[in-house]
């Protein structure tokens, strides 16, 4: 049986990265498991983050939740992540995942093709470099400095291909902006694949759940019109709930967007409420199958400390 871990991700919203070591020392303190970075079209890149907590923390481990092998070659990839699991003393997880068309194009001025391919083809590029022993990689690579310990590999999985990819070829999943009627058909196609970690993030707003609800359906118009997330959604069996709200984003009309947004599958996504209703929220979905919960407080410090503190390991019985 795989152990619950409890994670947090960074970086902080409304924290300069310079005052960040502090936090994260004290983040191991709480006894949290994990720091797992974002990398956001406009946001801090999947790795800065870890390299912060890598000399400031000694048990926390530190995985990019996620980066992606479009805008990253196999090199890149391997050379960053051999030099954050020497820096962490062997504590790094590399998260990859395909990403989305917008990052990618829109951003990035690249092709969003074959997403599943391009994610099989960079695990295997990747895992022999990041193995003891060390193997060659893409076009031959061989690290001038390589990796005393394995670099386990997670990647981010939404539907059933990718989450069988991910028990094929990893040692886990990443999920996001999962609802929770949708567990078991996600954990059912994870465990299709074979045995692994399966972690999720977890946006939370505290306090007053209406005041919430306006900040999540902000939030879930943007990402749940995004093709990759509507595709998920549909997928999970929302179609109906969601397509006008997707028709309405993408021929510009956001505020009928926001207005036709489906509050039902947002409130099984975002976790609103006081901190007991969260807590509880967060156990279902460990009950279900989570094996990784990462928290993303969406609020401003001192609310997210708070926050953290109230949900740390130690307390969680309370």
């Amino acid at each position: 049986m795989i152990e619950t871990r409890w994670g947090i991700t960074v970086p902080f919203a409304g924290v300069p990265l310079d005052e960040h070591p502090e936090l994260l020392a004290h983040v191991e303190a709480l006894g949290y498991h994990d720091v797992w970075s974002s990398e956001t079209p406009a946001g801090t890149d999947g790795f800065t983050t870890l390299a912060l907590a890598a000399p400031v923390t000694e048990r926390l481990r530190l995985a990019t939740g996620i980066v992606n092998p479009f805008t990253r070659g196999p090199a890149v990839l391997a050379q960053t992540a051999a030099a954050l699991q020497e820096a962490s003393g062997g504590r790094f997880v590399l998260g990859i995942g395909s990403s989305s068309d917008v990052v990618v194009e829109r951003f990035n001025g690249m092709t969003f093709e074959k997403p599943l391919t391009r994610v099989r083809e960079a695990v295997e590029s990747l895992r022999p470099v990041l193995s003891v022993p060390a193997g060659k990689g893409f076009g031959g690579l061989r690290l001038e400095r390589p990796v005393t310990e394995p670099v386990p590999i997670v990647l981010a999985a939404l539907r059933a291909k990718m989450l069988g990819l991910a028990g094929e070829l990893a040692d886990g999943a990443f999920t996001n902006f999962l609802p929770l009627s949708g567990l078991p058909q996600v954990v059912a196609a994870h465990r299709a694949g074979g045995a692994g970690e399966l972690a999720c993030r977890f946006f939370i707003i505290p306090g007053d759940p209406d005041a919430g609800m306006e900040t999540a359906r902000r939030m879930f118009t943007a990402y749940g019109s995004v093709p990759v997330y509507a595709a998920f959604f549909r997928w999970l069996g929302w179609a109906e709930q969601l397509d006008p709200m997707v028709q309405a984003y993408t021929s510009g009309d956001r505020d009928r967007a926001l207005a036709v947004a489906p509050e039902e599958l947002i409130r099984e996504i975002f976790l609103l409420g006081s901190t007991d209703e969260i807590r509880a929220r967060l156990q279902q979905f460990v009950d279900g199958g989570i094996t990784t919960v990462v928290l993303a407080p969406m609020g401003e410090p001192p609310a997210t400390l708070e926050l953290l503190e109230a949900l740390a390991p130690g307390n969680l019985g309370e």
